[in-house]
């Protein structure tokens, strides 16, 4: 399993993912589910992938390989273009795969969030199915996720709004997947993330946070701590 999450900001985006893989109890590895196409002036890509590994990492190779191509990705003209190109290729990978004999059972998909910005439109993020279709983050919903997204959520839902600084927009993501990790063994480190600021065309601002991080551990301790003063200071309930 995996979580996976981005936020729509005014001010840009932020993308946030862990790297854990389980294919059983006694199997279990991290793969990078976090990737970035960009080519510096007109095109900002970041996409985020949950669900089965081959079939994610076919879809990567084949948007590495279109790059080069001049019908390819950095052809697209706006990013919904780029989500339609995204979900054509899925339902096309999933389709094949499912074609093959002694596939009978086995779960081919997979969600995506795509987003990014494409010179003359603003950023913008999308949540992709298996199916091909897509949902666009909006003023109400400013962010996505996939996975185990359960756990990492009411953090979301009290703080994140459009205006919230975009450093601190990270940090509640990192919350959100702290959380999860507190809750979930299918969500583990090392954990990548990525910010995107508006009109920058730069995705160079990413870190990959390893187990021993010490940043991120303070980080833990600072918002455990915090949460159990807070619990130890709320007013008690009469009964």
């Amino acid at each position: 399993m995996t979580y996976c999450l981005a936020i729509k900001l005014n001010s840009g985006l932020v993308f946030a993912g862990d790297t854990r893989t389980n294919a059983g109890v006694d199997r279990v590895a991290s793969y990078r589910k976090l990737f970035s196409f960009g080519n510096g002036t007109t095109h900002a890509i970041v996409l985020l992938c949950s669900g089965n590994l081959a079939t994610t990492q076919a879809l990567i190779e084949t948007l590495s390989r279109s790059r080069t191509q001049h019908d390819g990705i950095y052809s697209d003209i706006s990013l919904f273009d780029t989500a339609r190109r995204v979900g054509n290729i899925l339902v096309n990978l999933i389709s094949e795969a499912q074609s093959r004999p002694f596939n009978q059972g086995i779960d081919f998909g997979c969600n995506l969030i795509l987003g990014g910005q494409i010179a003359g439109e603003e950023p913008r993020l999308f949540h992709i199915y298996p199916q091909g279709n897509f949902v666009e983050a909006s003023v109400e919903t400013p962010f996505m996720q996939i996975g185990e997204e359960k756990y990492g959520k009411p953090i979301l839902d009290r703080i994140i709004r459009p205006h919230t600084p975009i450093d601190r927009a990270l940090m509640c993501a990192l919350v959100s997947i702290d959380s999860t990790m507190k809750s979930n063994l299918t969500v583990d480190m090392p954990l990548d993330v990525l910010v995107y600021h508006r009109d920058s065309f730069d995705l160079s601002r990413a870190r990959r946070i390893e187990k021993d991080d010490q940043e991120f551990a303070e980080m833990r301790r600072y918002w455990s701590d915090g949460l159990r003063g807070l619990i130890d200071n709320i007013p008690v309930l009469t009964i």
